[in-house]
Formats: structure tokens, sequence, C-alpha cells
């Protein structure tokens, strides 16, 4: 059998189960299993398939998962976060759309310390979105600002998808980590514009309203000291931790879960009740991940022994297109199955082919591993599928529709679609931080 007979099995067979319906893992489970028949010997291929899935979910480069998903979970369960955006809302007065840019500093705020962009919008949703509708606030100024910042969650560090990529990828789970942070930055400050100058522009999208009084002088900023600076400290403590050498990620990941439920006893905000809770959603999650790990691990050995992965690069390699070109190429394919599939099912399908490539023509890993992040950042707000439009939908009001929410996102789309196209003609935009903090 040649190498394109053994694609057109592995891949078609897996794109046909999905399509199916069957979960991710189990039609990555179904694929390994005739792939260990096909190519790895017939029976006894399989006893080495179940050695490569025990393997593959033992890497040391994986227990920061969980650590990230429970800084989120604790951060919501307890109610931590609601009081961070009253801080926030004393200090962020009179702006056009005001509500709206307290939802993208808030949401910052909660990335640099959730791994979860469900939850930031999920919370977002919940809190801001009835304050704005019942404000006036056209419901595309109000809904796509938590959509929008609900996807840099997974670029801010800390992101259990990040280190997701980087252990798959085989890419530097640090330099990652931190390569997110200007991009995630730079959303965010293009989000804020749009909402200020279209309100300023037409200011019915976000009638202003009565602000209640704030406290004067250092009274205003003293919720922010008490409720958001902790929260920054934490950041600040992960990534130092792991930008100075002192800490591995999943070390400082470890200290972050630590300080985060530190943070919450401090505010008299942790109880058995919530705590439990945090557990049981970090479980779920994390277990729902794991498992995936071990289809998707087990699959790129299959299909390495099948001889698609070389017969690709050769092909590719074979064909003269410039490293440049090949990357737009992949980044189109990310953004196309985006619209479809979600952002896990995106890394396993994708990465046993783009990273042999990726390092085949010499690409900068970081620099990759961060346009990769931004593709499954559009793939969380592109329609029909987008997570976080069912997300929104979820906690919206009935009288919300899918289509209201599709053209609520369409500006934050373009931007994420901007920052791509900045990182393709300046790499150091995503490079420099990674080298200039590095250990």
């Amino acid at each position: 059998m040649n190498w394109i007979e053994a694609s057109l099995i592995l891949f078609g067979g897996l794109v046909a189960l999905m399509g199916l319906g069957l979960p991710v893992a189990f039609a990555f489970l179904a694929l390994n299993i005739v792939g260990a028949l096909l190519f790895l010997g017939g029976e006894p291929g399989l006893p080495q398939l179940a050695r490569n899935a025990v393997q593959s979910v033992t890497s040391f480069s994986l227990t920061p998962i969980p650590f990230f998903v429970l800084m989120g979970e604790v951060l919501f369960h307890t109610g931590v976060a609601l009081k961070a955006i009253d801080a926030i809302a004393l200090l962020i007065r009179r702006v056009p759309g005001r509500l709206a840019v307290i939802v993208i500093v808030a949401g910052t705020v909660f990335s640099a310390i959730s791994g979860s962009t469900i939850a930031t919008t999920a919370l977002l949703g919940t809190l801001m979105l009835p304050a704005m509708l019942d404000r006036g606030y056209d419901p595309r100024m109000a809904m796509g600002p938590i959509m929008g910042i609900g996807g840099v969650d997974m670029l801010i560090p800390p992101s259990a998808l990040t280190v997701l990529l980087g252990s798959l990828a085989g890419i530097s789970i640090t330099g990652l980590l931190i390569g997110g942070i200007v991009p995630g930055l730079i959303l965010s400050a293009l989000f804020v514009g749009y909402i200020v100058v279209r309100s300023h522009i037409n200011p019915s999208l976000a009638p202003s309203g009565s602000i209640e009084e704030a406290p004067a002088g250092f009274a205003r900023w003293m919720p922010f000291v008490l409720h958001v600076l902790p929260l920054l400290f934490i950041f600040g403590v992960v990534v130092g931790a792991m930008t100075r050498g002192w800490a591995t990620p999943t070390e400082a990941a470890a200290l972050g879960a630590t300080g985060t439920i530190v943070a919450a006893a401090a505010y008299r905000a942790l109880t058995i009740d919530n705590l439990m809770k945090a557990l049981i959603g970090t479980a779920a999650i994390s277990g729902t991940i794991l498992f995936i790990i071990v289809g998707a691990t087990t699959f790129a050995q299959v299909l390495s022994f099948s001889g698609a992965v070389n017969g690709i690069i050769s092909l590719v390699t074979g064909a003269g297109y410039p490293p440049f070109a090949v990357v737009i190429g992949m980044l189109l394919i990310l953004l196309f199955l985006g619209c479809f599939v979600d952002q896990v099912s995106m890394m396993l399908i994708t990465l046993p082919f783009f990273m042999p490539l990726v390092f085949a023509l010499h690409i900068d890993p970081i620099w990759f591993g961060i346009l990769f992040l931004l593709c499954m950042q559009l793939g969380l707000l592109t329609p029909p599928f987008g997570l976080l439009l069912f997300t929104m939908k979820g906690v919206a009001p009935a009288s919300v529709t899918m289509p209201q929410i599709y053209r609520a996102v369409v500006p934050y789309v373009f931007f994420g679609l901007l920052v791509i196209a900045l990182i393709l003609l300046f790499p150091p935009v995503a490079t420099w931080l990674p080298a200039f903090v590095g250990p």
C-alpha cells in the first residue's frame, strides 16, 4: 500500500467518522485500531498501540493543563471575578461604549488568570449582557465584545489549549505561552479602539445613560488594589517563574493554582461547596482533553508508520514551494476547519501533517505556533459552528437570534485576521517577547 492510499484510508476515515457525529476521541480510537492492524504488523501491533497510548498521557509536559483549568474554575465558582468587574467599572467612567469597554478590560484581566474561553464568555455574558441590553445597547454592540474577548483568553497565559498545542506539536510550551501575550493585548486594544470610535460615531449603538457616583481619590482605586492587583500578581508569578527559569511550566501552573485558591480564601469566598465544584469541573475538562490526547498521539504514530507523513513532506518540498507560501496554505486550511470543528479537533487533524513540514522547511516553530493559536481563536468565533457563538446563545435572552450573533462577531473576526496578517508580515510581533524574557 502506497502513502496516498494510506492517507485516504486514515484521513478519509477520520473525516467520515467525525461527519457521522462520532465524538472525536472515539473516532481517533477506531482509526488507530484499524491503522495498527494495517501498518503495525497486524494483531501484534495492538499491544504497541496500547503502550503508545499510555506513554502519551504520562508526559510531564501535560501536567500544567489541570492546574490552568483549576485556576479558571476557582475564579468563577468563588465569585472572585464579580468583585474584579466592579473594581474595573469604578475606574472606567466617561468613555463611549463604557460597558462594552469594561467587558474588554475585565475579560483581558480574566484571561491572565483563567484558562477557559467558554467560562470567560459565559461569565461576562451572564453578568454584562443583561446590563447592556437594559441600557439600550444595540445587541451587536452588547454581544460582540463578550465573544471577542472570550477568544483572547486562548492567547494570554494561562491557557490549557496552548499547553496542549505545545505538547502535541513539539514546540516550547513556555515560548508559546509567552508569545501569545503581545498578540492578545493587541487584539484587546483593537477591540477597545473599535468600540470607542464606533460608539462615538453612532451613540445610539451604546447609550451612555446615567453613571453611579464613584468615590473620590484613593477610595476609587481601593477596590482595584484589593480585587484586581492580586490576580495580576498571580499572573506575574506564573509568567515570571517560567521566563526566568525558576520553574517549569508545570511548577509555575501549580504556583498559579495555589495562588488562586489562597486569594479566594483570603477574600472569604472559598467554601467546601464551590471548591468541590471547581475540582469536579477541572477533572471533567482535563479528563476529556487527556482522553483525546491518547487518540491524537497514537494516530500520529500510525500515520508515520504508514508512510503518509513522509510522502506528504516529499510532495511539498519536492514541489519547491517557498516556506511562506506553505504557511499561508496551512493557515487557510486551519481557518476553513475552524468554521466546522472544535479547536482540539483542529490540532489533532492537522498537526501530524503540519509539524513535520514546519521542521523540514526550517520555519520558526514559535512563530507558526502563535499563528496556529490565532487561527484556533478565530475558529471560536467563525460561523456556523464557532463554540463561543453557541455559548453566547446559551446565555443571551430568548429573543436574540443566531443571525444577530453572527453579525455581532464579524468585526472581531476581522481584527483577528488583521493580527494574523500583522504577524505574518512582522514575525517579531510574536517572537520578540519569548526571546527577550527567555531564561
